[in-house]
């Protein structure tokens, strides 16, 4: 059964961005075009596209699409598993909150200088220790070196694993 995995690019991400090339190519994913200067569109956009049909094994969004996902997950659009790469909710005003029930993994690059790490400690403190796990690399903002090297397929696929 091939997985599904709906991507939320970020804002120097598009649907022919390298973490979505990558994700087609190992899954059955989706990477909607948006209008990264719209959060509350991209966030309307992805909920209509999520309460569509059965949904994907996964959610993933990359930093501002990171965002629009933590958005989408506490706003009741989306309970399921869920990968955020080097998010940026809070720059984008976001309580560092999330919700009881929902699996959400969080990778963030240690050398990132485009949003501070300590964002994601502060996300991944405030959910469910069993569900939500913090994965801290050597890597940079865009985790160029854990596209390269397969781990996005692989945290794809062990997050899957707990639907």
């Amino acid at each position: 059964m091939t997985l599904r995995v709906h991507f939320i690019h970020g804002l120097e991400g598009s649907p022919s961005g390298s973490k979505a090339r990558l994700l087609a190519r190992h899954f059955d994913a989706v990477t909607p075009a948006m209008d990264t200067s719209d959060f509350e569109g991209c966030v309307a956009q992805h909920a209509a596209l999520l309460a569509e049909g059965a949904g994907p094994d996964v959610l993933a969004g990359s930093s501002f699409g990171g965002a629009v996902a933590v958005a989408l997950v506490q706003r009741g659009h989306w309970s399921g598993p869920t990968l955020l790469l080097a998010q940026a909710a809070l720059l984008y005003g976001l309580p560092a909150e999330l919700p009881a029930g929902v699996p959400v993994w969080i990778a963030h690059g240690s050398g990132d200088d485009v949003v501070p790490p300590e964002h994601s400690r502060r996300l991944a403190a405030a959910g469910d220790p069993t569900l939500v796990r913090l994965i801290e690399v050597d890597d940079d903002h865009s985790l160029h070196a854990s596209v390269a090297n397969g781990s996005l397929v692989n945290w794809v696929r062990a997050l899957a694993a707990l639907r």
